[in-house]
């Protein structure tokens, strides 16, 4: 069975975000490091070469592969920033109040966080990661 590509690096996540980021997506970065941060409770981590990702669960695929994953996680590129989130019961709902924004599984994009209400932002990560807790404690 494959290994999981995606695993925690020990690069700095302030070295990735300064050579990747710039201007506004830099300062939308550090916003999201500490919203997520704080939800989480769990420091950010490079996982492979582009996700910060917060906290590990053991996540299951459709396949039945397991692997470890980020509780939450984000991925600036050049036309918006991804954020991985889980499914939860208020996640549509909380989507139709964000912003202007577009959700895709488990990957929710943003162009840039005065795009969208940060409170309800915040809101989602906060579901998000309970909801991860919740189905994974152990």
């Amino acid at each position: 069975m494959a290994e999981t590509k995606t695993r925690p690096t020990s690069e700095s996540v302030n070295a990735f975000l300064d050579r990747v980021a710039s201007g506004d997506q830099r300062k939308d970065c550090a916003a999201l490091v500490r919203m997520m941060k704080g939800a989480a409770k769990a420091p950010a981590k490079m996982w492979g070469s582009n996700i910060v990702g917060f906290g590990t669960y053991q996540m299951e695929y459709a396949n039945g592969r397991t692997g470890d994953w980020p509780i939450v996680a984000f991925s600036p590129r050049k036309p918006h920033i991804t954020l991985y989130i889980s499914n939860f019961p208020e996640r549509h709902a909380l989507a139709d109040k964000l912003g202007k924004h577009k959700l895709s599984g488990a990957c929710l994009h943003i162009k840039r966080l005065s795009d969208v209400d940060a409170r309800v932002l915040a809101r989602i990560v906060s579901g998000s990661v309970k909801s991860v807790k919740e189905k994974h404690a152990g």
